[in-house]
């Protein structure tokens, strides 16, 4: 982080907000010392970084609530309670909230003002990939806290929407959300991030999960900004023994779009899946990191991703397993593919293993490149036209991911968004 952006980071955080609580103080003071990740980090080398030093970093000051027809807004998952949260901040108005026993969802924001309640991440335990934790702390004006009671059903219940509208020379935008499943618990979670009004947003996310021992969660991750949006997020996740975690993540929108995941499974026979899929377009970038860190023994991770780079787009993704000594027993898997759509396209797929201990069973398999020339043989063979086969064959290499979705009528909008960043909605509608 150059020497200017880092004073005017501190000017502006001085001036948003004069009545610091100690948490944004840490964070602020963190900040400094260590610095936002430039191009000349390993693990970012691949994101644009540059309008970093065009945004501002202070949120827009707080209005009145915008009206509940606001454009922008995707359409709800049946029986999930929706919380809608606009520039960072919680609208009762556009949101609908359902009880159910033994869930919890309530506003980050204390009558205080500074304090972000339920929220504290360890500072101690960020790696240097997860800075942006740190700016999202010492700015970020609301959140989601989320807490499920022991022994709680609950298979799809909880959808947050966070939809930006600022500019980003005028504003920026911090979603939060922190996630604590207790012990026997399962739930259900539903993450979406849409622009609306201007498509020139500057948003950075930060999302903190808890699983007690035995807890079940499914989280679906929806990425949908604007076609000028600069969106950086950072999931840091920890699993009690027994639990388990699947993250399904989808990345359309955006310039410029970062996300850095942390997982640790911290409990024996702990188990997640990371299931990403990836378009780009145009000149997009889009660029994963994700760690899963084994330190309990008997643990298990599945790790797939499927990134399509058209035009002149640049799609990456970095999936690192690493096993600490003791974690015997450890079975990791990764499927790492990327296609190229365009002459000009880029696609980086990179496994990763770093393993300390012996009794392990880890294996990794990793492809980029255009589409195989004998499955399209195959369909011209048999009587479809080069155009169809093309498109019948993207659409096969991301259903592979976007099949593991296990709500229908989620899984049914996602196929649709992907469609339309495809360019292939009317042709494809008849498999959708």
């Amino acid at each position: 982080m150059s020497s200017s952006l880092a004073t005017r980071i501190a000017e502006e955080f001085a001036a948003a907000t004069p009545q610091h609580g100690e948490q944004r103080r840490r964070a602020m003071l963190a900040l400094a010392e260590r610095g936002l990740p430039t191009s000349r980090d390993e693990n970012w080398k691949y994101v644009n970084l540059r309008p970093l030093e065009k945004v501002r970093f202070a949120p827009p000051a707080a209005e009145s609530a915008p009206a509940p027809g606001l454009q922008g807004l995707p359409v709800p998952v049946a029986r999930s309670a929706r919380y809608t949260f606009v520039d960072g901040r919680f609208v009762p108005a556009l949101s609908t909230p359902e009880s159910h026993a033994g869930v919890h969802v309530e506003s980050m924001k204390s009558s205080e003002g500074p304090v972000l309640s339920g929220s504290a991440f360890d500072d101690s335990e960020l790696t240097p990939d997860l800075r942006f934790v740190l700016l999202n702390t010492a700015f970020a004006t609301d959140g989601a806290a989320i807490r499920i009671d022991p022994e709680t059903d609950c298979p799809t219940c909880i959808e947050l929407v966070f939809l930006a509208t600022v500019d980003s020379k005028a504003g920026a935008s911090y979603p939060r959300v922190s996630v604590k499943v207790g012990t026997g618990s399962r739930v259900g979670l539903i993450e979406r991030h849409v622009s609306a009004g201007s498509d020139s947003n500057f948003i950075n996310s930060a999302v903190q999960v808890e699983l007690a021992r035995d807890a079940r969660a499914h989280h679906y991750r929806i990425q949908q900004t604007g076609s000028r949006a600069l969106w950086f997020d950072s999931l840091t996740a920890k699993l009690a023994e027994n639990a388990q975690y699947q993250l399904h993540s989808v990345s359309l929108g955006g310039l410029s779009a970062r996300s850095t995941v942390h997982v640790q499974l911290a409990g024996e026979r702990s188990e997640v899946g990371l299931f990403g899929v990836s378009v780009g377009e145009k000149n997009q970038v889009h660029d994963t990191y994700a760690v899963v860190e084994h330190i309990a023994p008997n643990a298990r991770t599945e790790q797939s991703f499927r990134g399509i780079s058209g035009g002149r787009a640049r799609v990456a993704f970095n999936g690192k397993i690493v096993v600490r000594k003791g974690a015997n027993g450890t079975d990791s898997r990764q499927s790492l593919r990327g296609l190229l759509a365009g002459k000009d396209a880029e696609i980086d797929v990179r496994p990763q293993l770093e393993i300390y201990t012996d009794d392990v069973k880890c294996n990794h398999g990793a492809t980029a490149g255009k589409l195989d020339d004998n499955m399209l043989f195959y369909l011209l063979s048999r009587g479809l036209d080069r155009e169809t086969a093309q498109r019948l064959l993207k659409w096969a290499f991301l259903e592979d991911v976007v099949a593991r979705i296990d709500v229908p009528e989620l899984r049914r909008q996602i196929e649709q968004s992907l469609a339309g960043q495809l360019n292939e909605t009317a042709s494809l509608r008849e498999l959708i």
